[in-house]
C-alpha cells in the first residue's frame, strides 16, 4: 500500500466566463466543480504541472493535459484530452519504481475521455451534485518515465456550493479509480533489481477539497488539497 498526500496551491486560475453559472469553469487544478457546459458550448482547457524532488538524487518532470469539452445537453458534458510528458531523473534507483536514469523532452504520454453529468445545479439548487467518469490510457509511466501500458477507469462524486453571490466557490470530490498496468521489459538493470513485468491491478481512493475566490472579473485565486490511497 502506498499513501500519497498531495497539496496543490493554485496561485492564479483563469476563469473563462463572466457569470458564476455561465460555464463549467475549471477553477482548480485537481479538484473539479459540479457545473457543466451549456448545450452546444465548446471549451478548451490547458493544464501544466511540474513535479520535482524525491528526497535524493535529481528528479524533475513536466506534464500537460490539453482538453476539449463539449456541452451535449445542459446537464451532460463530454471531453477528450491528450497528455504530454517530459522527464529528467538521475541518481535515483528504487525497486519497482525508478529503475534507471531517464531524460527526454515533451512527448505524447497518454489520452483521456471523460463525461460529467450534473444531477443538481450549484447555481439553481442549494448545492451542486455531479458524477464525473473518465477512461485513461497512458503508455509512459509518470514516475519513472519508462514505457508502461496503463488503463484506468475512474468515477468521482462532486459537490459544489456558491457563497457571496458566486464570488466564493467551495468544492468537494470523492472518487474511486481502478487500473490495469503492464510494464515493459528493461535491459541492463542492476543485479537483483525488482522490476515486475507481470500485469498488475490497482485500486485507488481519492478525496479532495478546495476553495476559489474571484477577486476581479475573469480572474480567481484558489487553494486545494488532495489525499490518495492506492492498493
Amino acid at each position: 500500500m502506498n499513501r500519497n498526500f498531495l497539496i496543490s496551491i493554485i496561485l492564479a486560475a483563469i476563469a473563462i466566463g463572466c457569470g458564476a453559472a455561465s460555464a463549467d469553469e475549471n477553477l482548480l487544478g485537481y479538484v473539479k466543480g459540479a457545473e457543466v457546459l451549456p448545450k452546444g458550448a465548446v471549451e478548451f482547457d490547458q493544464t501544466v504541472t511540474y513535479r520535482y524532488d524525491k528526497g535524493r538524487g535529481d528528479y524533475g518532470a513536466w506534464n500537460t493535459i490539453t482538453e476539449v469539452e463539449y456541452g451535449a445537453t445542459n446537464r451532460f458534458t463530454a471531453s477528450a484530452a491528450i497528455k504530454l510528458q517530459a522527464i529528467d531523473t538521475e541518481g535515483l534507483i528504487i525497486d519497482g519504481y525508478l529503475p534507471k536514469a531517464k531524460a527526454y523532452g515533451p512527448q505524447p504520454s497518454g489520452m483521456e475521455f471523460s463525461t460529467k453529468y450534473m444531477f443538481l445545479s450549484p447555481a439553481k439548487d442549494d448545492v451542486g451534485l455531479a458524477l464525473y467518469t473518465a477512461f485513461n490510457y497512458d503508455w509512459l509511466d509518470p514516475h519513472s518515465g519508462q514505457k508502461k501500458d496503463a488503463f484506468a477507469l475512474e468515477n468521482h462524486l462532486i459537490l459544489q456550493k456558491y457563497f457571496m453571490e458566486g464570488q466564493l466557490v467551495t468544492m468537494l470530490n470523492a472518487g474511486l479509480e481502478t487500473t490495469f498496468a503492464d510494464r515493459h521489459n528493461l535491459d541492463n538493470l542492476p543485479p537483483g533489481f525488482d522490476w515486475p513485468t507481470k500485469p498488475e491491478t490497482e485500486i485507488e481512493f481519492t478525496t479532495g477539497g478546495g476553495l476559489s475566490y474571484r477577486f476581479m472579473p475573469n480572474w480567481s485565486i484558489g487553494a486545494e488539497t488532495v489525499y490518495q490511497t492506492e492498493f
